[in-house]
């Protein structure tokens, strides 16, 4: 079992979602940048899928009851374990993208990122939260799936015995986190003057401070439409650029609704959709097509 001590701003449970549902109106939600927890996984022995704790801008600490090994991806971090020793806890600073073993009592303290946003705590034998349709995910928008950690959440953890060996000593930590996001033409682009393509891609935009797990709202050129109102609500995919009658792109994260009614002038390549997923207030980005 893990005991959650402190969750920093926000900690959900996150796996690779519940893909298959969206004709329900039930979203995919799952891991915001799936290849972090796919790495984390991988570099403690667990399937890809297995469910782990998603941070959002660190600050969180939990406490361990048995020894696990662990692994972090993500946002970059400082990390350490503070170790029980009589009176005076002795404290560990380990690294990101390397598996390391918590003791029974250890407490593991994630600091905040200097870049990015989320980051994914693995354990091996994954969390062992209840499955709501095929998946462990939080889901922000539909409440599905366990509620956020909070202090005294007590998380239990899968069995390991049919697990393969460890044989992964450290992974290479990605490189510098890119400006661009690459996307291509969205289905509605009859809905913006000609231009709106290349004025999407001229300029940068700044992420503002309203986004979550569903998306990200922009600031920057105003997309000119040439219809005014709102598309009959069609499926909406995770990536989607819409835009709503403001001009101001929104980018939908893992969480998005299953439908929307503003017009999509361009969709997410997956590896930036990952890449969105760790911008914060106050980045700038830009987009390519």
């Amino acid at each position: 079992m893990i005991e959650v001590i402190a969750p920093g701003p926000y900690a959900t449970v996150q796996d690779l979602g519940r893909p298959g549902y969206g004709h329900f109106g039930v979203p995919h939600s799952g891991a915001a940048d799936a290849p972090s927890l796919r790495l984390a996984n991988r570099l403690v022995g667990n399937p890809e899928s297995a469910a782990g704790v998603e941070l959002t801008f660190g600050g969180a600490r939990l406490r361990f009851t048995t020894g696990s090994w662990v692994a972090l991806a993500g946002a970059p971090c400082p990390v350490e374990l503070s170790r029980p020793r009589g009176t005076t806890p002795v404290r560990v600073p380990l690294g990101m993208y390397a598996p390391f073993w918590a003791a029974p009592g250890d407490e593991l303290r994630v600091g905040i990122p200097p870049v990015g946003l989320r980051t994914y705590v693995a354990i091996r034998g994954g969390l062992d939260t209840p499955v709501v349709m095929g998946s462990r995910s939080t889901d922000s928008l539909s409440g599905l799936g366990p509620p956020p950690l909070g202090p005294g959440t007590v998380l239990p953890v899968g069995p390991t015995g049919a697990l393969p060996p460890l044989t992964v000593d450290a992974a290479a930590p990605p490189g510098a986190m890119t400006d661009v996001l690459r996307v291509l033409p969205g289905p509605r682009d009859d809905w913006f003057v000609p231009g709106a393509p290349a004025d999407l891609c001229a300029e940068p935009y700044e992420v503002s401070q309203d986004g979550n797990r569903v998306g990200i709202r922009l600031r920057g050129t105003r997309l000119k439409r040439v219809r005014e109102g709102e598309l009959p609500s069609e499926g909406m995919v995770a990536g989607a650029v819409q835009v709503p009658p403001n001009g101001q792109p929104i980018v939908f994260l893992a969480d998005h609704p299953p439908t929307g009614g503003y017009p999509v002038i361009a969709v997410l390549t997956s590896a930036s959709l990952a890449r969105a997923a760790q911008l914060r207030p106050g980045d700038r980005i830009r987009f390519r097509m």
